[in-house]
């Protein structure tokens, strides 16, 4: 069985790499497990938790990753395709090399761009991140 991380935003591109993974695994003649992850900044400067305690933070992250994950959500039950979500705390490139190296992935699927905005001149600086720190092959999916 195949492993296959796909890292959502819920940005268009992003939503052009499910549509792009519910094909392939709608053709694979074997099961594919999927984690679909999304990866919320770590909030851990002081400033912000002098004012807003540790349970709004995190009721907060939760909620902007259920937001990002939406999309993903509905096209892939839409689809009839089984996948786990995962909201991730931290940088997120590394996050999401290290979740694939931790869980086994075979391969890291993802949009070429983001929500980040206009950080990269070819490639989204997350696209980048991830292409260098993953030990896995990375599909990226303009």
């Amino acid at each position: 069985m195949e492993k296959v991380l796909l890292a959502v935003d819920g940005s268009e591109c992003s939503d052009r790499a499910v549509r792009w993974v519910i094909d392939v695994i709608s053709a694979m003649n074997r099961p594919a497990r999927l984690h679909v992850v999304t990866v919320q900044p770590a909030i851990t400067a002081g400033g912000i938790r002098s004012f807003v305690g540790n349970e709004a933070i995190e009721t907060y992250q939760r909620e902007e990753g259920d937001k990002c994950l939406a999309s993903a959500r509905k096209a892939l039950d839409a689809a009839k395709i089984a996948y786990t979500p995962h909201i991730l705390l931290g940088p997120i490139g590394q996050s999401i090399a290290d979740f694939a190296a931790q869980n086994g992935c075979d391969s890291v699927v993802m949009g070429t761009r983001g929500l980040g905005g206009v950080t990269g001149l070819v490639l989204g600086s997350v696209a980048t991140q991830v292409i260098h720190a993953a030990a896995v092959p990375v599909t990226l999916i303009k």
